[in-house]
């Protein structure tokens, strides 16, 4: 019986171990400041979480296949300023396009997603259709993306000027909400939320969603089972493209405006997140909901810390001991299935 319990309690801690560091994560910060447990700063962090859980979420596709993609943060940077260039206000003195006509604000944004999402299937074709590995293919798309932005972001009368100026409609989308004071609820919030609901609903209730889980699992054997890799890893890709697009627009809606270096190492943030949130290195196994609570614990790491001053520095040294510390118990688990 004392077994039967001490198994018990021992699978629940495995399973939501996640989510006991995060508890743990803002007890101790909040012992340490408690100014820090209020509705204001949970608001600020739901926030800031929310371009991050979006680009988590496009990165955890391509991981599960036992892939990685490196250009997620240059994508992100392109299609902030795409969008932004598209959604200035006419009397901005330094409009990016001083001739372009008032825009559908639906318009501009949804370009942006279609070029996430174009850069995404270049991606899936290099890695399905010519075979080249997925780290390397994108660390190529990666370079090649951010080339292509700067010249953008060069054009004249522009010249490299940040792009700001930026449409009251466009700028709600991620500093408007619901509601007023500090138990508003943020547009941009809302909006995470929807595409998490959407991504549950592709991993768990999809055939896309299985075959993802088939190829990270076992390429091999998905081959022989009859799953068309090539087709579903096209799909990946783009997906995961059109959802960093959407996260680099709503990155300028919420700052304001947009340079060709937006997105820098976002890539990376995300990786860390889906990892520490359970998704495998090795492809096969990842929910949402541990991506999820791998982006809050990110962020509560880079604003608590913040928060109570420590130094930026000391906060790299905890994440990176945090992303080695759960890659190394992901490969234990995986050597031990083995």
């Amino acid at each position: 019986m004392e077994a039967t319990k001490g198994s018990r309690a021992k699978s629940i801690f495995s399973q939501n171990a996640i989510w006991i560091v995060l508890v743990l994560l803002i007890a101790a910060i909040t012992i340490m400041d408690t100014n820090f447990l209020s509705i204001t700063t949970f608001r600020d962090m739901l926030v800031q979480s929310s371009t991050r859980l979006i680009i988590a979420l496009g990165a955890a596709f391509v991981l599960i296949t036992a892939g990685t993609d490196l250009s997620a943060g240059r994508v992100v940077g392109l299609t902030a300023v795409v969008s932004a260039s598209m959604l200035q206000s006419a009397d901005y003195a330094n409009k990016f396009f001083p001739d372009l006509p008032h825009l559908p604000l639906l318009l501009p944004i949804i370009i942006a997603i279609v070029v996430g999402l174009i850069v995404g299937l270049i991606n899936g074709i290099i890695v399905a259709k010519f075979n080249v590995p997925p780290f390397i293919a994108t660390l190529g798309t990666m370079v090649a993306v951010y080339g292509a932005n700067s010249l953008y972001f060069d054009m004249p009368p522009n010249q490299s000027q940040p792009i700001g100026g930026l449409r009251d409609d466009f700028s709600d989308l991620g500093t408007g909400s619901i509601g007023s004071g500090d138990w508003s609820l943020p547009y941009i919030v809302l909006i995470a939320i929807f595409v998490a609901f959407i991504v549950w609903v592709v991993f768990n209730k999809t055939t896309l969603g299985k075959n993802m889980y088939a190829i990270g699992g076992n390429i091999q054997a998905a081959h022989v089972s009859g799953i068309n890799v090539a087709k579903c890893l096209m799909w990946i890709y783009g997906i995961a493209g059109a959802l960093y697009g959407l996260a680099g627009v709503l990155e300028a809606a919420r700052t304001g405006g947009a340079t060709n270096n937006y997105g820098n190492m976002y890539e990376l943030d995300a990786i860390a997140a889906c990892v520490v949130g359970g998704v495998s290195t090795t492809g096969g196994v990842g929910r949402v909901k541990g991506v999820i609570a791998g982006v809050l614990i990110f962020t509560v790491i880079n604003y608590g810390l913040t928060y109570i001053g420590i130094s930026p520095y000391w906060q790299l040294i905890i994440k990176g001991a945090i992303i080695v510390v759960a890659v190394a118990f992901d490969i234990r688990k995986y050597v031990a299935k083995k």
